[in-house]
């Protein structure tokens, strides 16, 4: 025990020193005092949202819940959340524009023709518009080589006009994913897909975030959903989504700069049905990201949890005629017995969009503080 304490207090004496608040306004994503940012050695600054456990009961939650008569949970309404962040966007775009800033650039490049990805990108562009964000998007086609497709981000990395920057995903088979998404500078990887971001996010340092998860985490905070000493069921272990939820919800308020000081359990499609069942019955908040609809039913989810579905699946509608878009739980199931639920489509999917466009507008309020 006299180990573990030394090794704590030298780790607590070795840590650097806080850097000084910048004059402009931060925003807390999980409550706690802001800082400014903090410079990644040799790549600039990146974005600070705050310190403190992640209690997230700050603000007012009702105006963001529906209550539907004979169930028992209330409906997250990710959709009105997504909006007030929208218009919280674009009344921080005009002050930043009006202290002398231009309004910020994301540049999306997308490559082929997959309908799902061309609808994702108006979606980001539309939003854009909205926050006074410009959106740009710049197509290729699938045969590109990926020569010519690093030279591309190579060039957008270094315009000084661009803030942000992103390869929508999924790429062409012979397109090496993890080399593309390297290749953009992570002061400009507002996906926060960067191996570099990565890093300093599980390590609790600052970094830009990928938007589903910040989406997520944007969305307990704005509905009162503590985390601090709750036990946290992730069924997904994607990079990008699972993992990096499991990482964020887990950190120590005492050390990350974003935290859940939560219990958080992985689950993913190796994890035995029977176990599956246990860890989701032990859950208040449950996260649900695997692309398996109805994956998760009623009888798996603990009386009064937090539900946060995360899938977007398109199935056969019932009459066989037609499709419909639902997501990994049995939803008239589960609003039976979770305490707060999201529904599929209106629920986490807006809040990924929005909180790109937090993102974007980070990545440009830095750039000018780096100068």
């Amino acid at each position: 025990m006299s180990l573990l304490l030394v090794t704590r207090t030298t780790a607590r004496a070795l840590r650097p020193a806080k850097p000084a608040s910048p004059a402009c306004p931060v925003r807390h994503a999980v409550g706690g005092g802001g800082r400014g940012p903090v410079p990644i050695h040799g790549h600039g600054p990146v974005p600070i949202y705050g310190r403190g456990s992640c209690n997230f009961g700050a603000g007012s939650a009702s105006e963001f819940l529906v209550s539907r008569p004979g169930v028992r949970a209330k409906v997250i309404d990710g959709a009105r959340i997504a909006m007030k962040v929208r218009q919280e966007v674009s009344t921080m775009v005009r002050s930043f524009v009006l202290s002398g800033g231009r309004p910020p650039n994301l540049t999306v490049v997308l490559v082929g023709k997959d309908p799902a990805s061309h609808t994702y990108v108006r979606n980001k562009r539309r939003a854009a518009k909205k926050c006074g964000i410009i959106g740009e998007v710049i197509e290729r086609e699938e045969s590109i080589s990926e020569g010519q497709l690093l030279e591309l981000i190579e060039r957008l990395n270094q315009d000084r006009a661009v803030d942000g920057m992103l390869v929508q995903l999924p790429l062409p088979p012979h397109l090496d994913e993890a080399l593309v998404c390297n290749a953009v500078r992570p002061e400009k990887d507002v996906d926060g897909f960067n191996v570099l971001n990565i890093g300093r996010y599980c390590a609790g340092k600052p970094a830009f975030i990928p938007a589903t998860p910040l989406g997520v985490i944007e969305m307990l905070r704005r509905c009162g959903v503590s985390t601090f000493g709750k036990n946290v069921c992730i069924v997904g272990r994607s990079k990008n989504i699972g993992f990096a939820l499991a990482s964020l919800l887990h950190s120590d308020g005492k050390y990350s700069w974003v935290c859940g000081d939560a219990t958080t359990t992985i689950c993913h499609r190796y994890t035995p049905p029977e176990q599956l069942r246990v860890m989701t019955r032990l859950a208040d908040v449950l996260i649900v990201a695997t692309g398996v609809p109805g994956l998760v039913s009623g009888e798996m989810v603990k009386e009064g949890a937090t539900v946060i579905d995360i899938g977007i699946n398109r199935v056969r509608s019932e009459d066989g005629k037609g499709s419909k878009v639902t997501g990994d739980v049995v939803f008239e199931e589960v609003v039976q017995r979770a305490g707060l639920v999201t529904p599929v489509p209106g629920g986490v999917g807006p809040m990924t969009v929005a909180m790109l466009m937090r993102n974007t507008l980070d990545a440009a309020r830095w750039k000018q503080l780096a100068k």
